[in-house]
């Protein structure tokens, strides 16, 4: 599931600490010449795209975030990236947040606090949702400034609903051969969007 690894913007992408190089190759050669590419962990961990939430104006990180890995991002993201990190029971802030770089959806139960801090850091307007019954909107959504794709057992009404709320076109939909959850299985931007070659079938 690449979303868990990897957080991709309009002006950077994180990909973890690893010793597989392919991994990393494919996203430096098709991103390195637009955005910057960066290499972490988060908390120690290499589950990077579920650790944090971001866009191109900010980086969102829990607590768990050492102060070490806080400076690594510091020095490497661009200048004009705010980063934070909060305190927030639902540490997995990729799972509880959906966003682009205008509005996000976030798990209905985060804190005020962390709903204050994501607006000011990523300068998103802030909607509390579930998507199919689902709390975890960042596992089972992907939001870009173009669209977004959804859970597939979203009903018509309430894609609509959303849609509207959003000012965003709207589908339902499944990544890697059936998989409802689209935020772990692609990541994506305003350009381009990775997925596992599995997802293609012959």
């Amino acid at each position: 599931e690449i979303g868990v690894f990897v957080k991709l913007t309009n002006s950077y992408c994180l990909v973890p600490v690893a010793e597989c190089e392919a991994f990393y190759s494919v996203f430096e050669g098709e991103l390195s010449d637009f955005i910057k590419v960066v290499h972490t962990t988060i908390g120690g961990c290499r589950v990077v795209g579920t650790l944090c939430a971001g866009n191109k104006n900010g980086l969102v990180v829990p607590n768990s975030t050492t102060d070490k890995e806080l400076q690594h991002l510091r020095n490497t993201l661009p200048d004009s990236v705010k980063i934070t990190r909060v305190e927030e029971r639902l540490s997995a802030l990729g799972n509880v947040v959906a966003c682009n770089d205008y509005v996000a959806l976030v798990h209905p139960d985060i804190d005020r606090e962390t709903e204050e801090v994501l607006a000011d850091t990523l300068g998103v307007e802030v909607f509390r949702q579930t998507l199919a019954d689902q709390v975890l909107v960042g596992s089972y959504s992907v939001l870009t400034n173009q669209g977004g794709m959804m859970h597939p057992k979203t009903p018509i009404e309430d894609q609509d609903e959303l849609s509207s709320l959003l000012q965003l076109p709207l589908v339902a939909g499944t990544v890697n051969r059936g998989s409802s959850a689209i935020g772990a299985g692609m990541v994506v931007n305003d350009w381009i969007a990775f997925l596992w070659k599995g997802n293609y079938s012959h």
